[in-house]
């Protein structure tokens, strides 16, 4: 049960962050704008399972699985994210390659901190 809902779960985000990146695109600025709202939006998702579905019985373990393995792990993308930096910085679009770079790991951590802690 636990590779089917690996299966699902990565597809389903797999898909959902294509059709990100084709919905949001780049805008002309050369900022990868689809892949960092993807990545985003990914963490946000995985705050929230982490906390509402962390403290759930044995029985929702496949949901967390579906949603914090799967789903997050397919919608998200570190691979997309580097290839977007070394392409900015091949170009010579140094700023924004750091302004991606420190804006999405800044923002995930900060997203992902503010979403988890109990308030």
């Amino acid at each position: 049960m636990t590779w089917l809902a690996v299966f699902v779960g990565g597809g389903l985000g797999s898909l959902c962050r294509y059709g990100i990146s084709k919905w949001i695109g780049h805008h002309g600025s050369g900022f990868p704008s689809g892949t960092f709202m993807a990545n985003l939006i990914a963490c946000l998702i995985l705050g929230l399972a982490w906390r509402y579905l962390m403290d759930k019985g044995q029985a929702w373990n496949a949901v967390k699985t579906l949603v914090m393995v799967g789903f997050c792990g397919g919608f998200s993308t570190f691979s997309t994210f580097s290839m977007e930096t070394i392409r900015l910085a091949q170009s010579g679009n140094w700023f924004i390659a750091s302004v991606y770079v420190l804006g999405s790991v800044g923002a995930c951590l900060l997203l992902l901190a503010v979403v988890v802690s109990k308030s």
